[in-house]
């Protein structure tokens, strides 16, 4: 596995800082992990590092070591950012309302070669890519390389709002290679770069950094639409963050409400109100940088985004990389195919059978009951939801769990939606640690059989013929004696899908059923008014 080349040209920075603040930083010994210095008015400067920050001095920052900073970069733009010339260092500013900068951020640009190795089969494929992650966990980085290598073999040209991707200054990095950059005036303005860098310059590949911007997404649909290859980058942590945000879902589709006729929301076993995706995403795979050495991808965002909107389990596929440069990957479960209707997306029709019963009965899917010593344990951390239900779940598919209680020895968590959307402590750690995170709807026995399903890839049981047969004609015996005159009779333990016909065969006849019982002893009782 090749290493990792870094370039940072630190000295460049350095040499922008007063001296006794450079002097500090070279003692510390950490340059290597240096990600931003941070000086504001009247406050002590500090550096930050991968892990953790230091003071630098205890003299507090004057108005002068701003005005040397100052006069040692370029003219900041309209979105308070500066560089140094053949750079990738960001100089950020901090403004009063008279437009004095009042505090600087300093950050640390660094070339990393290498560092695509990880989705470099994603990014030759020639699909478009959406990288997500928070502020400062190498999204910039990764895209730079990106286009690098695209370069070398297509027409890339690069949307450079803020010169993080190319470097301050008229010639570009060359951390980017063969690649062309257009710089944008104004951040505002970006999205009108990227129409022009199609209309102009004949592009086979766009990268852009930083999607936020409404325009911005509509402008990336516009170029998708036009058969360019896309790579791009936004904050968040996550799909889920992605389709809570209103600007940016469009770019993996988009959601809207849909109104079920009575009959759809009974075979589906949702309400009449559903979510579903609007229209096909702009980006084919999506990205989640989790840590700067694990990724968590999702290989088709439309089944992503279908499978999530409808409740089923999916976990993205895992890329991580250790010390020694290798690379490992953990292929994800493979999510529910959806298909499009003219109401939206509709899940394809399984052979997981409903029963229709009485209102207020809980309906469970069937599913074959796997050999325990074939499926690997799974430690699952629960936040809102009854550990006893999950284990009463996992009981009854035959399926190898333990409920953790210690976050951090969790292989995945399960959560209600309202505890992920307030965005919990536990919730938060869970993300930030890079753990698996599954949102119900509720902790219903059909939505932790749901869950559980798809965790283990399970495949939902086939009916047998002959056993069909007997049971149905045994349902069509009690139907006659109930009609004859006795009060009730019990049907014999049947699977979901025999019973929904029992219940079926008894409205027709004018008669009554309801279904009791736990699985797999759940049985059907016609009876009289």
């Amino acid at each position: 596995m090749p290493a990792q080349k870094i370039t940072d040209d630190l000295d460049a920075l350095m040499e922008t800082l007063p001296a006794d603040v450079a002097q500090a930083i070279s003692e510390a010994n950490d340059s290597s992990n240096l990600l931003e210095v941070v000086l504001d008015l009247g406050r002590v400067p500090t550096a930050r590092f991968l892990k953790g920050e230091i003071v630098l001095r205890e003299e507090e920052v004057a108005r002068a070591d701003i005005d040397y900073i100052g006069s040692r970069v370029g003219v900041f733009d309209d979105d308070n950012r500066s560089g140094l010339e053949r750079t990738l260092h960001r100089i950020s500013a901090i403004r009063n309302r008279r437009g004095d900068i009042v505090g600087l951020t300093c950050r640390v640009g660094r070339a990393v070669y290498g560092t695509t190795e990880i989705i470099k089969d994603l990014v030759e494929d020639n699909k478009s890519l959406l990288i997500l992650g928070r502020p400062g966990v190498g999204k910039t980085t990764m895209l730079r390389e990106a286009a690098r290598i695209l370069a070398e073999s297509k027409r890339v040209v690069i949307v450079d709002s803020s010169n993080e991707i190319g470097g301050d200054g008229d010639v570009p990095h060359p951390a980017v290679g063969r690649a062309r950059r257009m710089q944008v005036a104004k951040p505002s303005l970006q999205h009108e770069v990227m129409i022009e860098a199609v209309e102009n310059h004949n592009p086979e590949v766009i990268v852009i950094d930083e999607i936020g911007r409404e325009l911005e997404a509509i402008a990336a649909r516009t170029i998708a639409e036009r058969g360019v290859q896309l790579i791009g980058t936004a904050h968040g942590n996550s799909l889920e963050n992605l389709l809570l945000n209103p600007t940016l879902s469009d770019l993996v589709g988009g959601i809207e409400s849909v109104t079920l006729s009575d009959e759809e929301a009974r075979r589906r076993g949702t309400q009449k109100t559903v979510l579903e995706r609007r229209s096909p995403p702009t980006f084919d795979v999506l990205i989640e940088i989790q840590t700067r050495d694990r990724l968590a991808i999702h290989q088709d965002v439309s089944t992503s985004v279908d499978a999530l909107l409808r409740g089923h389990p999916h976990t993205p596929e895992i890329r991580s990389r250790d010390e020694n440069g290798e690379i490992s990957i953990r292929k994800g479960s493979k999510a529910v195919k959806l298909h499009q209707t003219a109401g939206g997306m509709r899940r394809q029709r399984d052979n997981a059978e409903w029963e229709d019963a009485d209102p207020g009965e809980v309906l469970q899917p069937e599913f074959e009951q796997p050999r325990r010593e074939q499926l690997q344990e799974i430690r699952i951390f629960s936040y809102g939801v009854a550990r006893n239900r999950l284990r009463q779940a996992a009981r009854q598919l035959n399926v190898p769990i333990i409920a953790e209680t210690d976050l951090h020895q969790a292989q995945a968590v399960v959560t209600l939606r309202h505890h992920f959307r307030k965005h919990n402590q536990a919730i938060v750690e869970a993300e930030n640690l890079g753990i698996p995170i599954y949102v119900l709807r509720s902790d219903t026995r059909t939505q932790l059989a749901r869950f559980l399903s798809g965790l283990f890839n399970l495949a939902p049981a086939r009916p047998a013929k002959q056993d069909d047969e007997e049971a149905l004609q045994q349902t069509q015996r009690a139907i006659k004696t109930v009609i004859d005159g006795e009060r009730w009779v019990e049907l014999d333990p049947a699977s979901s899908y025999i019973r929904r016909l029992q219940h079926q065969m008894a409205r027709q006849a004018n008669l009554l059923s309801y279904s009791h019982g736990k699985e797999p002893q759940r049985r059907v009782r016609i009876y009289r008014e």
